[in-house]
């Protein structure tokens, strides 16, 4: 079940994310299998603060950046909110550490830098 919760309120308006009991571990998996959505996790991770959607610099077209977001955010990875006009998106790294303890770790030491268009 995909909730409305927002990690902060003051962010504005959370788009649906699952709580984290739902965050199931093969499809988190299967999400971080795709070059583009490692590199979004990749930038995330880097960042001390949420993303503007547009910061990314894809070399895709916008509905096509939007689907790969969607999948980070639909399973668990990432959340997302609406300020104004802008998407904003975050790691959900505490969570899935919770969840799955040393997996995003793992799977960013594991991947090469460069496997994506950064």
């Amino acid at each position: 079940m995909l909730t409305d919760r927002p990690r902060h309120p003051e962010h504005g308006k959370a788009l649906p994310q699952p709580d984290l009991s739902e965050i199931r571990v093969d499809q988190v998996l299967r999400a971080l299998g795709e070059p583009i959505r490692l590199g979004i996790v990749r930038s995330l991770a880097r960042s001390e603060l949420p993303m503007n959607c547009s910061s990314f610099g894809l070399t895709v077209s916008k509905s096509t950046s939007t689907h790969h977001f969607k999948v980070l955010r639909e399973n668990g990875i990432i959340a997302q909110y609406e300020q104004g006009t802008a998407r904003y998106s975050e790691l959900r790294d505490t969570e899935l550490e919770q969840r799955f303890p040393g997996l995003l770790a793992a799977v960013l030491a594991a991947t090469r830098e460069d496997s994506w268009q950064d």
